[in-house]
């Protein structure tokens, strides 16, 4: 698989016209959530269901606890990010109802992007008990890992490498597999924990070298492929720059 730059992501996602979108993993999850936003020609709102930190705001117009500044107000011609406050240091998102609340208002927005879990800027997790935030009209989540993470230690490398170890069968001094991250990433404990049956899943691995035959990366695309069903996919990007 050839990868594609972050900038064509919504065209190779082939997302519909009304998505609430969530993100869950690492590898630059939270550069994706707003290179995404900006990519798509939509009525788009950004926000988070867990923390952020305070100056990721990709740049977008901040609308700070909704509940006193409506949404209403916005006029929707470019992305908004939206959240409760700010408490030392982090953005404090807002609850999955009120995300499904915004979904179901057709008239105010297309598109609700939700950065769904942290993963404290590492390449690649396994989510807590209270892990992923997801809203119940989820449509599509993105499990994110970064290619950076492939052929390391996962005590090194990952968030919460116990987790990841658990769901992979292994311990967390051993090396993150192209096997191994693709059990992980399609286990019931893994990724897409608590995903909806209806919601579409989508695997975007990012980082990916600027070869177009990495060969780690390749056969974790060839593993994925194994394991997913038909109407899941896996998509890898071929990011700049990451935060």
């Amino acid at each position: 698989m050839i990868p594609i730059p972050s900038r064509r992501l919504a065209t190779a996602l082939n997302l519909s016209q009304r998505e609430l979108l969530a993100l869950v993993g690492g590898g630059g999850k939270t550069t994706l959530l707003f290179q995404l936003a900006r990519s798509l020609k939509r009525r788009t709102i950004v926000t988070t269901t867990t923390k952020m930190g305070e100056r990721q705001t990709g740049g977008l117009e901040v609308i700070e606890d909704p509940f006193t500044r409506p949404l209403e107000l916005w006029d929707g011609t470019s992305p908004v990010f939206v959240r409760s406050g700010v408490k030392d240091g982090k953005s404090i998102g807002v609850r999955p109802p009120l995300c499904d609340d915004w979904f179901s208002d057709h008239s105010l927005c297309d598109v609700v992007l939700v950065e769904a879990d942290g993963a404290r800027r590492r390449p690649f997790k396994a989510p807590a008990n209270f892990e992923p935030v997801l809203p119940d009209q989820t449509t599509t989540v993105l499990a994110v890992i970064g290619a950076d993470a492939l052929g390391r230690v996962i005590a090194d490398q990952c968030h919460r490498p116990l987790r990841v170890a658990a769901a992979a069968g292994c311990n967390p001094y051993e090396r993150l597999t192209p096997a191994r991250a693709a059990t992980v990433l399609t286990s019931p404990f893994g990724s897409f924990k608590g995903c909806s049956t209806q919601a579409r899943k989508v695997v975007v691995i990012t980082k990916v070298p600027s070869e177009d035959n990495d060969p780690i990366t390749s056969e974790l695309v060839e593993e994925l492929v194994d394991a997913l069903t038909p109407n899941n996919e896996v998509v890898s990007i071929e990011f700049e720059h990451v935060e």
